[in-house]
Parts: structure tokens; sequence; C-alpha cells
């Protein structure tokens, strides 16, 4: 296939975001077993099915749904960026809703200490936040491409949240001709507007582009909305349906390398 662009998702696509975010309830619950006695996989479950249901019950959460931001990313998002006034409902609810997702899940398995919960709410954004991870082959896969193809980063998410993991890899940024975050655009994938965005962006027609990323809901159905080329990044070796089918299906981003070739 002769393309001469690839756009890359971030979350779980070049950052290992559901790692970073898994080791961090382990830090903090693994705390928080030693002051309660509570085995420490039992309150990540209970945190984050109290974290669900809160988040689904403020009246950003449409807003939330649609720009694609996950009810763990506001357990240490600060949502003080963005032009849209939801985001600053989210900047407003984000502390007591991380509170009270630690509080509530604290309680749902007998321990009701409103200090631990607050405790637990801020030791949680800092375990993530010392936990920039990316897979082995990024940046080998960037180092590939880079040069012969524009590169550009598509990405749902809080613009402040997404920048800061950015930040946190500060040698990811300059792979990217352009950086593209749903929260910036007002909207997110798999909404169409937001990819053929991408593509005036990079001065290119969907058949010159090719699309990498984890989530056939947002990335593999975004891209097969307007006729771009999708690749699915299916380390795991999840299952489909064939509600949506990527043109492509890798276990390892170098395996995109064959593909463009």
């Amino acid at each position: 296939m002769a393309k001469k662009a690839v756009l890359f998702d971030l979350d779980d696509t070049l950052l290992w975001d559901e790692r970073s975010v898994k080791e961090a309830f382990e830090a903090t619950c693994k705390y928080a077993e030693e002051k309660t006695a509570i085995p420490y996989l039992k309150l990540e479950e209970a945190v984050r099915s109290e974290a669900r249901k809160l988040y689904e019950s403020y009246e950003t959460f449409a807003f939330t749904k649609m720009i694609g931001i996950n009810p763990f990313e506001g357990l240490w998002a600060l949502f003080r960026a963005g032009d849209h006034p939801s985001f600053r409902q989210l900047e407003a609810l984000a502390p007591g809703y991380r509170k009270d997702s630690w509080t509530k899940g604290l309680k749902s398995l007998g321990v009701d200490d409103e200090a631990l919960g607050a405790e637990l709410a801020e030791m949680f954004p800092a375990e993530r936040r010392s936990r920039p991870i990316v897979y082995e082959e990024t940046f080998r896969l960037l180092d590939a491409l880079k040069g012969k193809y524009k590169l550009l980063l598509l990405t749902n998410g809080s613009p402040d949240l997404q920048k800061e993991k950015l930040a946190g890899v500060p040698e990811l940024a300059p792979y990217f001709d352009e950086i593209i975050i749903s929260g910036e655009f007002g909207e997110g994938k798999p909404a169409a507007s937001i990819f053929r965005h991408a593509l005036e962006r990079l001065g290119i027609e969907p058949e010159d582009g090719i699309m990498v990323g984890d989530k056939l809901t947002t990335d593999i159905l975004g891209a097969n909305t307007i006729g771009m080329t999708s690749v699915w990044v299916n380390r795991d070796g999840k299952t489909r349906n064939d509600d949506i089918v990527p043109d492509h299906e890798i276990s390892h981003l170098e395996q995109l390398i064959p593909l463009l070739q």
C-alpha cells in the first residue's frame, strides 16, 4: 500500500496507559491494605466500580463520553485546559470525584474512613504520574517511519491530561508533524469530523493515510467511516465480532512496517 501518512492513537497504542493505571492502583491499594487489611485487588475493584457509577451520574458524562475521557483518567486529571464549558464543570467536580470514589470504595468493603479516602485520592494521581510507560517497540517503529511518512497523533482526551502524558515521555512528541487532541477539537473519535480534520492538517486524502490504534470502537470505526485504511493493534488476542472490521490486524507495532512496504 503506497501511503503518505500514518496516524497513531496514543493510549495503549504507543503509551502503555493500561499498565500505568494498573500499577498506580496496585501501589495505592497496597498502601491501603496495610492500614485496613482489605486485600488490595478487592479495593481496586471496588474503587473502579464506584468511580464508574459516580462518573456516569454527572451531567458532564455525555460530554466526556463524546470526547473520550474515561472514569480512571478522571481520577488523576485536573481538567484545567479546554475551551468547552464542560471542562470548567469537570475541573470543579474532580477533587470531590477523586475523594468520593476512594471513600465509597472503602465503605463498600466495610471501612468508613473519609480521611483515608482523601489520602488515597491524592496518592493515586501521584503514583500514576510517576509511571509514564511506553511499549518497548514504540521508538523503534517511529524511528523507522520518521522522514518517510507524515506522522500524526490523534488522541481522545482532556487537553491538559494528554499533554501531560506526552510531557512524561518528552522524546515522543517531536516525532509527529501534527498532534490532535479531541478535547481541543471539540469532538472525539470515532466522529468522522475529527478524522477529516486530521487529513486536512496533513493535506492528504483518505486513501493516502493509515490509522493505527488499539480500539475498534474509536480508532478503527472512525477510519473505516471515512474510507481510510485501518490497522487494529490487538496485543492481547482479543476476539471481535464482524460489526467493526479492520483492514489489518497486528499484535506488535513493528508488524506495521511490512504492511506499509
